[in-house]
């Protein structure tokens, strides 16, 4: 009985491992996939759309090639260059473009090459218009999916804008719940979503069976460049089918590869696939049913349950993009790209899961404004693919230099990758340039804006720190000062937060030079923020006796991940007597923060209007103590002015 026990620990262990993993892909289903998931609502009825600037004709060749267009480009961008080849590089785990351009930071400081700086500065410009994606996304998903009421019952139609500001409202509202938990909620519900689609694919399929032929690429192909004057200006609206790629790489961090991947591979790409081709067997039946395919696919009893269905479904799209978002602005922040933000670690288990209210209540206000702006999916649908090839382009660019740096990917390789996969996205790229004055620019003036403010704050902050360095002055000719002096050491522990172990903390200086005094024991942290999601514990602090062990006074410096919330208490309480020349009191510690005033100066460091715009960001600061996780009892702040 023991043996036959024994043998079947394996046996539990391994369900227990297949429950796990199953849970990981039904979470990934409902927060990765949901906006990829539900571009079969609008990219066929955007393509034929007769009032676009450049309307595609509808006729049987033209329904093959488009189809057949949709499931090469889907193939292409998304399962080769995203699932198979992109979502393999990663930096410990995280994806998304801000994950490449910290590999291309690293590559930067060891060899020092001209070339990184300028893909780094590429790969922050996608992510500006990541942000883009993640404004229209929201606002196009969800009143594509309300707009199926004017399918049931036109009359419905003045109710659309309203019920998708009220849906849009109520999502944002959700988010503080976190990842898991709105995971676990949607991933049934797009399993639901995935099934349906492709079972109503099936059904349009059957009823002509020849739009299987287009999954052939010589439709494609044919198409392309047999009517390039048409299809060159369709493959604006045919990117649409891709929408929700980057968001795949960028919340790789929440569920892994594999979940990822195999969420896809098995399920949402084959719907995707059916749907589309239902839809066009439903076109080439009726052309009259290219106003609007994809709720008339659905036989007439079961529309009204597809809208509810629908609109679920991309809520839960939005929820993919908002996420990304999350990753984009946390990991952006910790590299100096934008101020400190607020951030809340949403699972015990998931280090990678988070909450930002600040980026989560802009992205509100924004996807609110657009809905209200643009009334209708068709409008928005000029501007989202722009957002979505930018993006792409720019990650397919940086994957590549990757790939031959960090892999060392042989040159025929990269070649190829350039023709095939750049020369894809660059070719949608251009047919959305076309768009611009019919609503392209609005993700290009979004991500130039974002762009602008990221690259303002990462100059601004070299001057104020270069600023902050000569007014504090070195640290240890400041210990020599204070050991050359007779103060005050009054009994207690003080703990100063400091940029480094170079200069003396400015908090410090002013309580010995106005105060004349210092406690018995002296801590002056600095925090290193390292390009890895995490630090184990046995890094987590290196200490520095500053030259005497009798002193009291000891620099430590403490590291975290780019996904960690730093805790300042928590770190130095790894620490023993021995290594701080005496034992800390932390429960009644005193924490000091130097707080700078910052000042529009005469210098001519930046443009004025830049320096504004760096004053004006830095408001957005989250509060340090609240960010270093100090008691704010037991925490004082000493105020100094810097000139910008």
């Amino acid at each position: 009985m023991a043996e036959e026990q024994t043998a079947d620990v394996p046996s539990r262990q391994k369900l227990a491992h297949d429950t796990v993993r199953l849970a990981v892909i039904v979470g990934a289903l409902g927060v990765v996939f949901g906006d990829i998931g539900t571009s079969p609502i609008y990219t066929i009825q955007t393509v034929f759309n007769p009032a676009d600037p450049h309307p595609v004709p509808v006729s049987v060749a033209n329904v093959y090639g488009i189809v057949s267009l949709i499931f090469w480009s889907v193939m292409i961008i998304v399962t080769i260059t995203y699932v198979l080849l992109a979502m393999r590089v990663n930096n410990d785990g995280e994806g998304g473009i801000i994950a490449l351009v910290t590999l291309l930071r690293r590559w930067k400081a060891k060899q020092g090459r001209k070339a990184a700086a300028t893909l780094a500065a590429l790969g922050i410009f996608g992510a500006a218009l990541f942000f883009g994606d993640s404004m229209i996304t929201p606002a196009i998903s969800v009143l594509s999916a309300v707009e199926g009421l004017k399918v049931v019952q036109p009359e419905l139609e003045r109710f659309v804008v309203p019920i998708t500001a009220v849906i849009i409202v109520g999502l944002f509202l959700v988010q503080r719940r976190g990842t898991a938990v709105v995971g676990r909620l949607f991933g049934p519900v797009m399993i639901l979503w995935f099934a349906t689609i492709g079972a109503v694919g099936i059904g349009g399929i059957a009823s002509h069976p020849e739009i299987l032929k287009a999954l052939s690429p010589t439709y494609a192909l044919g198409f392309l460049f047999g009517h390039f004057g048409i299809a060159f200006f369709a493959l604006a609206a045919v990117v649409l089918a891709v929408t929700g790629a980057e968001a795949l790489y960028a919340d790789m961090g929440h569920f892994g590869r594999p979940a990822i991947a195999r969420g896809w591979l098995f399920l949402v790409f084959p719907a995707c696939v059916l749907s589309y081709l239902g839809q066009g067997a439903l076109i080439l039946e009726d052309q009259a049913n290219i106003s609007g395919p994809f709720f008339l696919l659905v036989p007439e009893w079961g529309r009204w349950p597809m809208v509810v269905l629908a609109t679920a479904a991309t809520v839960i799209a939005s929820q993919a993009v908002i996420t990304g978002a999350y990753s984009v602005a946390s990991q952006a922040a910790q590299l100096g790209y934008l101020p400190r933000l607020r951030i809340a670690h949403t699972s015990e288990s998931t280090i990678g899961q988070i909450y930002v209210p600040w980026i989560n209540w802009l992205l509100m206000v924004s996807v609110l404004t657009l809905v209200f702006a643009f009334r209708t999916s068709a409008a928005l649908a000029f501007a989202f693919g722009m957002a979505v090839t930018g993006t792409i382009t720019i990650t397919t660019a940086l994957f590549l230099f990757v790939a031959r740096w960090k892999f060392g990917a042989p040159s025929w390789a990269i070649g190829l990758g350039c023709v095939v996969l750049l020369g894809v996205d660059l070719l949608f790229l251009a047919a959305n340039l076309t768009k611009l004055l019919h609503g392209a620019w609005l993700p290009l003036l979004i991500g130039l804006t974002a762009f602008t403010v990221m690259t303002t704050w990462q100059r601004g902050r070299a001057i104020v720190t270069k600023a902050r360095r000569e007014a504090e002055g070195s640290l240890h000719a400041f210990i020599e000062e204070v050991r050359g002096q007779s103060l005050t050491r009054v009994p207690g522990t003080a703990v100063f937060l400091n940029r480094g172990k170079e200069t003396a903390p400015l908090a410090m200086r002013a309580n010995v030079e106005h105060n004349r005094v210092l406690h018995e024991r002296v801590v002056i942290v600095s925090i290193e923020t390292e390009p890895v999601p995490r630090v184990p514990a046995d890094r987590r602090v290196e200490v520095d006796e500053l030259g005497y062990g009798d002193d009291g006074i000891v620099h430590v410096t403490a590291r975290f991940g780019y996904m960690e919330t730093p805790d300042v208490p928590a770190a130095l309480a790894l620490l023993d007597p021995a290594q701080t020349e005496g034992e800390l009191n932390l429960d009644q510690a005193r924490y000091f923060l130097s707080k700078i005033e910052l000042q529009r100066g005469t210098s001519p460091t930046m443009a004025g209007w830049r320096k504004r715009l760096f004053i004006a960001t830095s408001y957005i600061t989250a509060d340090a103590a609240e960010h270093f996780g100090l008691p704010k009892q037991r925490t004082v702040l000493l105020g100094a002015h810097i000139d910008v």
